[in-house]
This record gives structure tokens, C-alpha cells and sequence, in this order.
């Protein structure tokens, strides 16, 4: 059975395909940038937010700016804008949580096939955390694998409610999610700051230390102000 799998490899690099990348990172806990935009890791203890932090930093000089962080999320809303007719609409948003980015599906772990390996005990922790009730105490979708406490960060643009997201409410969502990192209020954040505000499961050789039901630490979607 082995022998023409290897010939057809031949067959495909003879004919110029490009061989296969092989994941060798934690596949099930990529990094969710504030937008939305997944970045995986390539290799075991690969720095996953440090790519997007860097991919943002337009002019690489350490800090990120509003202005770069409104021009990332522009970048990264036409490639989710598919038919280029300056929203993201519903079907498109369903191509992004089940295509771009399923790992923020809530409850994905129970969705596992029975051939995929056991969860570690971190990635249950992370994944989903279920109290006797039935309730889930754990964090939601994105929110398990990013910075901000935000379950679903692309629909959560969508300020008027009308199931579209525009290039105007995307980039105003960009503004004020990077105010929320901005907590010294510098109008600037470094990824050493950024560093402050990710959980200890996801630094490079720690180890979790938050229980199912501690509260969560990280910036939430704020409240509707009073009147």
C-alpha cells in the first residue's frame, strides 16, 4: 500500500506540485489576533502572537500604533470580504468560523473525531470546562486563544446589529479593541506589553495555572454605558 503513495509523491514533485508542509506546532491552540485572524504555530514552542504583533508593526519600530492596528485589521477584513463588495456578510462570516478559523467554534472539543488524539490537560482546560450542571464555566470561542474575552471577534463588529460588518465598523472595532490593550495608555503597545496580558497557557514553557472556575483576568466586551 506504501508503494504507490510514494510514486504518486514522485509523480507530483516531477510535475512541480509543492511538497506537503507537515504542521509540527500545537495545532489546536493558535493564536487569535484581536480581529480574528488565526496564526498557527509551525514548530513546537513557536511564538505565534509575536508573528502577528510583527506583521502589524508596519514600520517595525516596536510599537503598535491605533493607526497600524486599524490598517491590520483592514488587511485582514478583504481577505474575509470574498465577493469584494465592502461587507462581511453572512455567509462570509460562516466561511470564516468554519473555514479561516474553526477552532473558535464553541464546544469544538466535543466535535473531535474518534480518531484525533486525546486533549492534554492544558488543551482541556482551554477548550471547554464543564461544571456538574452541564453549564460551561471555561472561556468561549476566540476568547480561549487570544488576548481580548471576545467568543466571536469578527461578528462582534458588527456595531449596528444589521448581520453585515463594513470596512468602517471593522476598523472602528480595531480602534477601540486596541484601546483595551493600550492599558497604560501610551497610544502605543509593545509586544512586551502584550506579553503582560497573555494568559500563562500560552507562554512558551509555563504552565497553566488559572482553575476552570478563577475568574478570567483578560479584557472583556465592556458593558453598554448608562445613561
Amino acid at each position: 500500500m506504501l508503494i504507490p503513495a510514494i510514486l504518486l509523491a514522485l509523480v507530483g514533485l516531477a510535475a512541480g506540485a509543492p511538497p506537503q508542509i507537515t504542521v509540527t506546532g500545537h495545532s489546536w491552540a493558535p493564536f487569535i489576533s484581536p480581529m480574528g485572524e488565526p496564526y498557527r504555530a509551525r514548530a513546537p514552542g513557536h511564538d505565534t502572537m509575536a508573528d502577528w504583533f510583527h506583521r502589524a508593526d508596519r514600520n517595525g519600530d516596536g510599537v503598535l500604533t491605533d493607526g497600524e492596528m486599524s490598517a491590520d485589521a483592514e488587511r485582514f477584513f478583504l481577505t474575509l470580504d470574498t465577493d469584494g463588495n465592502g461587507q462581511i456578510e453572512p455567509e462570509e462570516l460562516v466561511q470564516y468560523e468554519w473555514d479561516v478559523a474553526p477552532e473558535i467554534q464553541v464546544g469544538a472539543r466535543w466535535r473531535r473525531s474518534s480518531s484525533a488524539p486525546k486533549p492534554s490537560a492544558t488543551q482541556a482546560r482551554n477548550e471547554d470546562s464543564r461544571g456538574s450542571d452541564g453549564l460551561d464555566l471555561g472561556l468561549q470561542g476566540a476568547a480561549r486563544y487570544a488576548l481580548l474575552n471576545i467568543p466571536e471577534p469578527v461578528a462582534a463588529a458588527d456595531y449596528n446589529l444589521d448581520r453585515a460588518i463594513s470596512l468602517a465598523e471593522f476598523r472602528a472595532a480595531a480602534s477601540e479593541r486596541f484601546g483595551r490593550l493600550d492599558r497604560n495608555h501610551k497610544s502605543g503597545v509593545t509586544l512586551q506589553d502584550m506579553e503582560a496580558l497573555r494568559p500563562p497557557e500560552f507562554v512558551p514553557g509555563a504552565h497553566a495555572k488559572r482553575r476552570p472556575k478563577d475568574p478570567d483576568v483578560r479584557v472583556g466586551i465592556p458593558l453598554p454605558a448608562g445613561d
